[in-house]
C-alpha cells in the first residue's frame, strides 16, 4: 500500500535516540506496518455481485463491489467531506488531522476502520477499471477484426470491378483494331471504284479517304 493519503491518518512520532539505541521488542507498530496491516485484512480481489454500467458512478460501483458504510457512520469519503468543511478546511494541516481524530474518538470510530473503507473503495475501483480496460480491449479486437474482415470485402470487390473494367476496355480495343481493319480495306474498295470511275466521268463523284472529294463539305459540288 503506497498510497500517500493513507499517511494522513497515521503518522509516525520520530524516535528519541535513547529509544534508537534499545531496541524493544515489544514496540508498537509503526504507521506502514500498520496500514500494511489493515490492507491484510482485506481480500485482495473485488467481486462485483450486480452487473455494471460502463460508466458506471462510483456509488453504483461501491454498492456493486458490496461496501458498506460502517455502522458509525464514518467512511473515508465522510471524512474526505470534513477535511475539506468551511469550518477547517483552511487549518493548518497537523490541526486539521486532529480536528478529524477527535470527531472519529468523539464518535466511537477507530480510524482503523476508515482506512479498511478506503483500501475496500480503492480496490473496488482498480478492479472496476481492469473489467473495463479488458472491455475496452475485446471491443478494439473484435472492431479490429470485422473492419479487417470488411476490408477484404473491399478489396475482393474492388479487384472483381476493375476486372470487369479492363475487359470492358479489352472489348473496345479489340473492336477498335476490328474497326480500323474494316476501314483500311474500306479504302481500298473506294480507291478501287474511284479509280473505274475516274475513266469515264471529268470529276469524279467518288469519295476516298484524304481525297478532295472527302474533305468538301456536303453540297459544295
Amino acid at each position: 500500500m503506497s498510497k500517500k493519503w493513507y499517511n494522513f491518518f497515521v503518522s509516525v512520532n520520530p524516535a528519541t535516540p535513547a529509544e534508537s539505541a534499545e531496541p524493544n521488542a515489544e514496540s508498537p507498530p509503526t504507521a506502514a506496518q500498520a496500514v500494511a496491516e489493515i490492507a491484510a485484512s482485506i481480500s485482495p480481489e473485488t467481486r462485483f455481485t450486480a452487473p455494471i454500467a460502463e460508466l458506471a458512478s462510483f456509488d453504483e460501483i461501491y454498492r456493486a463491489a458490496e461496501i458498506p458504510n460502517p455502522a458509525h457512520g464514518f467512511s473515508i469519503m465522510k471524512v474526505a467531506d470534513m477535511l475539506h468543511s468551511e469550518h477547517i478546511r483552511s487549518l493548518p494541516r497537523d490541526v486539521k488531522k486532529s480536528s478529524v481524530l477527535v470527531a472519529l474518538e468523539a464518535a466511537g470510530a477507530p480510524i482503523q476502520d476508515v482506512i479498511q473503507d478506503a483500501v475496500r473503495r480503492d480496490r473496488a475501483l482498480d478492479a472496476f477499471e481492469r473489467v473495463q480496460e479488458k472491455s475496452v480491449a475485446d471491443l478494439e479486437a473484435r472492431k479490429t477484426k470485422e473492419n479487417q474482415d470488411i476490408q477484404a470485402e473491399l478489396d475482393r470487390i474492388v479487384a472483381e470491378h476493375r476486372a470487369r473494367m479492363a475487359a470492358n476496355n479489352d472489348e473496345v480495343a479489340r473492336q477498335r483494331e476490328k474497326f480500323f481493319a474494316w476501314r483500311l480495306k474500306k479504302q481500298e474498295e473506294e480507291q478501287k471504284i474511284s479509280d473505274t470511275v475516274s475513266y469515264f466521268v471529268t470529276e469524279n463523284p467518288i469519295t476516298t479517304s484524304g481525297s478532295p472529294a472527302a474533305a468538301a463539305p456536303p453540297g459544295s459540288r
